[in-house]
């Protein structure tokens, strides 16, 4: 009987080992598994992200235009036109002159009651680099003594670089382009057209002014 009992021990004593060590066996397997694949660089390492969608291959933002190729358009003149209309009624300041409604052509309104020490200022007048060779000037009047319009730079008592005689048109609302000469000038000023006459007495209306370069 005892023989039979230590028998029976021995056998669930190395049953319980075998089971043990094939346990042991299947960690160690495992193990070098996993110690094989973390070494492989195919399986380490993950692969490269995508290229964003927001970018093209050249790294510039994705549907951008290509740089052109065409000349940039030239900058616009900058200040008031010389060589375009000044409208007397465009003047930023005046000085003892009314507008009224003209019936000159092309409508609008003129500066009327012009007498002498009035003027009229033009801001930012722009003569580019070319001086002008004249001043064209359409005015009117009914006076029978006729007075002096003067165009100054900068200053109201500046000294004239025009000065034209005005003389009787046959009435306040009969216009006439009156022409003189310029002395040279280019680049930016304020422009003052001056009014005088030696009698007290309204003598001018004017409409608008241009410089011309021929």
């Amino acid at each position: 009987m005892p023989t039979t009992v230590y028998r029976s021990r021995w056998r669930t004593t190395r049953s319980r080992l075998l089971i043990a060590a094939a346990v042991l066996a299947l960690i160690l397997a495992g193990y070098l598994v996993g110690r094989a694949q973390s070494s492989d660089p195919a399986v380490s390492a993950p692969p490269p992200p995508p290229p964003s969608p927001a970018e093209s291959p050249a790294g510039s933002p994705a549907g951008s235009a290509a740089p052109s190729s065409e000349p940039a358009a030239s900058a616009p003149v900058a200040g008031v036109d010389a060589y375009g209309r000044l409208e007397a009624e465009n003047a930023a300041a005046v000085s003892g002159i009314e507008m009224e409604d003209t019936a000159d052509s092309g409508g609008g309104r003129n500066a009327g009651w012009i007498n002498n020490g009035d003027w009229l200022r033009f801001d930012q007048v722009n003569f580019g680099d070319t001086a002008p060779a004249s001043v064209q000037v359409r005015l009117a009047s009914e006076a029978t003594a006729g007075g002096r319009l003067e165009i100054r730079l900068d200053d109201p008592a500046a000294a004239p670089v025009a000065t034209l005689t005005t003389a009787h048109t046959g009435g306040w609302q009969n216009w006439r382009t009156e022409v003189t000469d310029v002395s040279p000038v280019t680049g930016m000023h304020t422009v003052f057209v001056t009014f005088g006459n030696d009698r007290p007495d309204d003598f001018l209306n004017l409409n608008w002014l241009t410089f011309r370069r021929e």
